[in-house]
């Protein structure tokens, strides 16, 4: 069957949480890539039957690694996995298929394949530099079928930090409004606030508590999540802030995460990779790794403003990808392996580590407890976000095994036995029976990080959405189910039926244009031309000076 632009998907099992529709049978009409209503007229229309059925919004995934320099620096650093999946790609080269490799960091191409055979439509890479902006729009408009967008690293830049040392809110406010535009960004992005700056000084620096000093900038890192996610929240940035807090996977980290959310103060703000940052243990009255969801869970469910996504373990090989340099050299000296290092002049910086985790191994059972415990104990579906942060928990592949993880307890126990016994004792995740429904599996896939996001035509199927829609085929194994939709609809054009692909589209890259008095851009781009290495002629993508 080719594309159509005007579909009836008839009789089908909607599960469409936004408009409040809990498995109700119902139809969906496509016009030119939009839902619509009932027409008057059905003259011409396609009708794919879908009695018996499971119909849901295309998937978003709102926190990954897809492109951009760190990405590329992974593949490189592990050509041999590119090597062993050679030949598996070459074998999907076809008319409209492109060959390339797999592996924890899959190039583009399957990139993009393969979050279309989840049934994923729209993805945000978490964390590009400004610098890097360029590249990855360049790779995003090459990514098939998936719309794209990205969340630029300010947490350590310079312009940013000084403007929060000095308090000066309009500015901040001006410089992130400058900088969202000229780079065609859709939300900031914290990472490790102040602590990569100290890196980049000492190279065995990093920020311990969120009250520590910056070398060089009275600032501390308080003083930058509360700027940022001030000014974030001033410019009326559809996804306000998205933030990685310190002390990213140490034992005894859940109270540097619980002094964050704090420090919010009531303001709109997400924390993403949730997993990595909910630690008890390393200190006297708690000397081994042990989970800390419950308090910090505890404060999300009465905090509405406030939203996570998990950051989900899974065992086996995969990549840490980060912007916390100081991360990648801690899993360097622990792992042994090899490792990349880089900074971005006066913005960022990243590293690269191949990682394993063992289900033999205590603390990486721990992890993967701990992803899972946060699921299920936030209390409202609409605040936690499904994310493995690939490929650093693992990869986007594993969704439907944490969808499975999640809908069946029995499972779950199984899976619990199999892991390090003493996880038993560290965690509470023996004793959680909550089982998902497929309706809460909607929103912690696809209306959820739509809502978030503040995209109004993605993640439902109400009239005027998206039409990126996904049927799937039920099955008591809901990992089976969920591994291998049965179609996937694209804008109005079928992408995959009978679970093979049926063609590629290109996406479009979704940009936040926010609003902002524009008195500072001048004295902006004065700073430019005299602290980077490069004319603004060449870092912008984008003209920003509108009146």
């Amino acid at each position: 069957m080719e594309s159509q632009q005007r579909i009836k998907i008839a009789g089908g099992k909607i599960h469409d949480p936004t408009n409040d529709i809990d498995g109700v049978v119902g139809d969906i009409w496509i016009v030119d890539g939009k839902i619509v209503s009932p027409p008057a007229d059905v003259t011409g229309f396609n009708t794919i039957n879908a009695t018996g059925r499971v119909v849901m919004a295309g998937g978003i995934d709102m926190h990954c690694h897809i492109a951009g320099h760190k990405v590329n620096a992974g593949r490189m650093l592990q050509p041999e996995q590119s090597r062993a999946f050679a030949e598996a790609s070459r074998q999907i080269d076809s008319q409209f298929l492109h060959s390339g490799s797999g592996g924890s960091v899959p190039t583009i191409f399957t990139t993009g394949y393969k979050y279309t055979g989840l049934g994923y439509t729209t993805c945000f890479d978490a964390a590009i530099t400004p610098l890097g902006a360029k590249q990855a729009h360049f790779e995003f408009n090459q990514i098939p079928n998936l719309d794209t967008g990205f969340f630029s690293l300010v947490g350590n830049n310079h312009y940013a930090m000084q403007c929060a040392a000095n308090g000066d809110q309009a500015g901040l406010e001006a410089f992130l409004g400058w900088l969202m535009n000229r780079i065609g960004a859709y939300a900031p992005k914290i990472v490790n606030p102040g602590g990569v700056e100290l890196w980049k000084q000492k190279r065995t620096g990093n920020a311990t508590d969120i009250d520590q000093r910056v070398d060089g900038f009275n600032v501390t890192p308080r003083k930058i999540i509360q700027a940022i996610t001030s000014a974030s929240n001033a410019i009326g940035l559809p996804h306000p802030v998205h933030i990685h807090t310190n002390n990213l996977g140490l034992p005894g980290n859940w109270s540097t995460t619980l002094e964050t959310l704090q420090s919010l103060a009531g303001l709109k703000a997400h924390l993403t990779h949730i997993q990595f940052h909910s630690y008890g243990g390393g200190n006297e009255e708690e000397s081994t790794l042990c989970s800390k969801v419950a308090p910090l869970a505890d404060f999300i469910n009465r905090h509405p403003e406030i939203t996570v996504d998990v950051g989900q373990v899974l065992f086996g090989s995969t990549t840490s990808l980060t912007g916390d340099s100081p991360l990648s050299y801690y899993l360097h000296n622990v792992s042994g392996e090899k490792w990349i290092s880089t900074d971005t002049e006066i913005e960022s910086g990243c590293g690269i580590a191949p990682i394993r985790y063992k289900d033999t191994n205590f603390i990486n059972a721990m992890q993967w407890a701990i992803g899972l415990e946060w699921y299920l104990l936030v209390n409202d579906p609409w605040q936690v976000v499904m994310s493995t942060d690939h490929p650093n928990g693992g990869s986007f592949l594993a969704y439907p095994q944490i969808i499975r993880l999640l809908m069946d307890r029995e499972f779950r126990a199984e899976k619990l036995a199999e892991v390090h016994p003493r996880v038993l004792q560290h965690s509470q995740l023996a004793d959680l029976t909550r089982e998902y429904s497929l309706n809460e599996i909607a929103v912690i896939t696809r209306a959820g990080p739509a809502k978030i996001l503040g995209l109004a035509n993605k993640g439902h199927l109400g009239v005027g959405a998206d039409a990126d829609i996904c049927i799937y085929s039920p099955n008591a194994n809901y990992q089976t189910m969920f591994e291998l939709p049965w179609m996937v609809i694209k804008a109005g054009h079928v992408l995959i039926e009978d679970t093979e692909i049926r063609q590629t589209i290109s996406g479009q890259t979704i940009m936040a244009q926010p609003n902002y008095n524009r008195s500072d851009n001048q004295k902006i781009e004065t700073w430019f031309e005299k602290e980077y290495s490069l004319p603004l002629k060449q870092f912008a993508i984008f003209d920003d000076n509108k009146t």
